[in-house]
This record gives structure tokens, sequence and C-alpha cells, in this order.
């Protein structure tokens, strides 16, 4: 089965024109390794160079290129917080924070369908103190989303 009749299949009846989605376009900005894995050290407050280095284990080469990328994608802002020399730290801007759900979607889906004995890291939610994972929940009425109950529609 080609893609597209897949999609179709999917859609159900209707043609919708052919355009890149948001899931496509984020995909393109979000789709390698390393771009998921540092913006997983921003989400647990790593902000400078050399911590991401050490932590991640990434060429210094490859992490430029990637801040620099993430910089110029709006998803982390370079604030410098040392002169002479100039450091720099990075900081998740709004549209970078608003990937935690995404991000923790992944992490709860990996820790389920790809499990390598206990999950390394849990979450605890501050404000009730219990462990949490990640669930999608309608924003009108919030209950969980499953894709045999969810129609797609055109916009």
């Amino acid at each position: 089965m080609n893609p597209s009749s897949s999609r179709n299949r999917l859609l159900g009846e209707n043609q919708f024109p052919r355009r890149p989605d948001g899931l496509e376009r984020a995909t393109a900005l979000l789709g390698d390794r390393w771009t998921i894995l540092v913006l997983r050290e921003a989400f647990y407050g790593v902000r400078r160079y050399g911590e991401l280095v050490r932590n991640l284990g990434i060429a210094r080469n490859v992490l430029a290129a990637r801040l620099k990328a993430l910089v110029a994608d709006g998803l982390l802002e370079r604030r410098r917080y040392r002169t002479d020399p100039d450091w720099y730290e990075y900081v998740l801007t709004d549209a970078g924070r608003d990937l935690y759900g995404a991000i923790l979607a992944l992490l709860h889906w990996a820790d389920v369908h790809l499990p390598d004995g206990e999950p390394e890291l849990r979450l605890r939610h501050r404000a009730c103190g219990r462990l949490t994972h990640a669930k999608v929940v309608c924003a009108a009425c919030e209950e969980e989303l499953d894709p045999r109950a969810v129609d797609v529609e055109a916009s």
C-alpha cells in the first residue's frame, strides 16, 4: 500500500490537498537524535555548553550545529552569562517549553514499548507529590484521547 492510499484510508473518503502538516514540519525541525536529546537536557535544567557535552557525550561540532539550529528555530535562546571571554548559556523559549508534553509522551512510550528494565527516570508532580507520566487528553472534556475515537477533518 502506498502512503497516499494509507493516508486517504485514515482520513476517510474526503480528499484533502496534499501539503506539509504540522507533524511533518515538526519532524523536519526535530527529527534527529541529538536535537531531541539537547532539548531533553534543557528540560532538566542544563544550560551550558560544557555540561551538554559532558552529559550527552556529543562531539563539540555536532553540538554547536544543533544549538545554532535550535536558536535559529526559536526553541532556545542564547544568553551571555559572562564576559571576557564571552560565555553563553542556552535557555528554552516559550516555543521550546511547549514541546515538554511531546517529549514526556515520547519518554512514556519508550518506557512502555522499549523497556530496558526499570525506567531510569521517574516524574514526580511537585503539587501532589505523586509519580506521574504523560497523558494526552481532550482539551474540551479532558477524556483521554485514543486514535480510534478521533476524527480528522480538513481545516
